[in-house]
């Protein structure tokens, strides 16, 4: 009977959650403080009803459960304990089922259907397939948090993310088109200059694409930045604080990030004043950061997200599973490993270790909302391994922009380990410059020790294994723009960190 309690709420409270989507007044009532408890349970509950539906709607889902000899969760009270359910994920599902059995009813819909691609940064790009309900609804959020973050005032908004089949170009251009002015010109630098002149100072401009093109954008243009009122939202991969403030230095008003992944939704989550603030917090205090963070490395992204939309788990590993609690979908997903490294926070835990650490709440601009934060530390299978520890892209990221050298000539960076003959592995860091730069009269063993020291700062295990390793094992490689392993790359999609 509870479980049909369960299923039959989780339903009736789907319907009545679309109807405060139908009002974009309404949509604030879904973020209104103090009913985190009502959202949590709204969480599980509602991923209860799409497991039920997935399994007896989706055939892939339903094979899927009966390869792992798996039926139903247990219930604690009226509470379905969601984490027993087996996570899926590209491997186990997605490669393993073709799309038609992967939609509900076993059929992709013939009609209102768009069909994306993941960017295949990491091999072959998979196709998603999202259908006129779901596309609506995301539009809707997107605008709600774009008025959020920059009022209601009209905006121009550039859209410089990869056009074409990619996920988040394709999208935005969709969602940003009610609500704003808006010109899809992908990552085209000239274009998006010629965009800025032709139009001038009098627009509020935002910019939205992948950090490493915006960056490259602010660094090769001519455009005068402090001229114009232009803030970024990027996308894809996160990004330093250190880049942050290069922004901000060079004329860019606003800088935010998004937190979304093609295999599920495109904004499952996001910054705002407050989230950045705190960040900002954890990088100037140490304590804070120990306290708060729960990975070596470099800091993490804080995003703020509804859990009433997504069940977040975690596995043993630190690896986030998302279960979408939205309705409607073509493609449920279900438990979807998306093999990003994260974990949840709630603002009271954030405040109580404020007050542990004696640190005054004044540090940090007030929420605006009591919802959940998720600490994002990027792909969990993007890193190198070097004598034991892991060494990941947002590492070298974070420390180069604590090196002015590398500020004002580095473009972009590449990682990977070679081993000799006996075994042993050097950890090799490539550096490109920027386009008509020169690395010339640089002392390439100083920016390796510059570097090195900043990576031991922020990342114990690489402390011990530099330690027991040696700084021979340590090869710092300064390669011209577009040259030897750089050439070619592709800005239309993420950059290639790993080699």
């Amino acid at each position: 009977m509870k479980r049909l309690l369960v299923y039959y709420y989780a339903r009736l409270g789907g319907v009545y959650r679309e109807m405060f989507l139908t009002f974009p007044w309404a949509i604030k009532l879904l973020y209104v403080p103090g009913f985190n408890r009502l959202r949590n349970f709204n969480s599980r509950a509602r991923a209860y009803y799409q497991f039920r539906f997935s399994k007896s709607r989706v055939p892939a889902y339903r094979e899927f459960l009966d390869s792992q000899g798996f039926s139903e969760p247990s219930f604690k009270g009226f509470v379905p304990q969601i984490e027993e359910i087996p996570f899926i994920d590209k491997e186990n599902y997605v490669k393993v089922y073709d799309m038609d059995s992967r939609c509900v009813d076993g059929k992709i819909p013939e009609r209102n259907i768009i069909f994306d691609e993941s960017s295949g940064s990491s091999g072959t790009a998979t196709n998603w397939v999202r259908g006129k309900t779901e596309r609506k609804r995301n539009g809707k959020i997107i605008r709600f948090g774009f008025e959020t973050l920059f009022g209601t005032e009209p905006h121009f908004i550039i859209n410089a993310f990869a056009l074409g089949p990619w996920a988040t170009g394709v999208n935005v251009t969709m969602s940003c088109v009610p609500f704003s002015m808006l010109k899809s010109l992908g990552p085209e630098k000239e274009k998006i200059e010629n965009t800025l002149r032709q139009f001038g100072t009098k627009y509020k401009y935002v910019v939205m694409g992948y950090p490493p093109f915006l960056k490259q954008l602010v660094d090769n243009s001519n455009i005068p930045w402090q001229e114009y009122d232009i803030s970024f939202i990027f996308g894809g991969e996160s990004m330093s604080e250190g880049m942050r403030d290069f922004l901000y230095d060079k004329g860019i008003k606003k800088v935010y990030s998004s937190l979304g992944a093609s295999d599920l939704e495109l904004n499952l989550g996001s910054e705002n004043d407050f989230t950045i603030s705190l960040r900002r917090l954890m990088r100037s205090n140490q304590q804070l950061r120990e306290r708060l963070t729960r990975h070596e490395g470099a800091l993490p992204m804080i995003f703020q997200y509804n859990p009433s939309d997504f069940l977040i788990q975690n596995t043993e590993e630190g690896e986030l599973i998302i279960t979408v609690c939205r309705f409607h979908y073509v493609a449920p997903k279900v438990r979807y490993n998306i093999h990003d490294r994260g974990h949840q926070v709630t603002i009271k835990e954030m405040y109580e270790a404020l007050e542990e650490l004696g640190i005054d709440k004044s540090e940090i601009v007030a929420p605006r909302t009591d919802l959940p934060l998720l600490f994002h530390y990027g792909r969990a299978d993007m890193t190198v391994a070097f004598f034991g520890a892991n060494v990941s892209p947002v590492d070298i990221q974070e420390s180069m922009f604590e090196i002015k050298t590398l500020v004002e000539k580095c473009n972009t960076f590449q990682i990977r380990t070679s081993e000799d003959a006996t075994g042993d592995k050097t950890l090799e860091i490539l550096l490109e410059a920027k386009s008509g730069i020169s690395w010339d009269g640089e002392n390439v063993d100083a920016i390796k020790n510059d570097l090195t020291t900043r990576l031991t700062q922020i990342n114990q295990d690489f402390r011990a294994a530099y330690a027991m390793a040696g700084a021979d094992r340590v090869k710092l490689i300064l390669c011209d723009h577009n040259e030897g392993d750089f050439a070619n790359n592709d800005i239309r999609i993420k950059a290639r960190y790993l080699n």
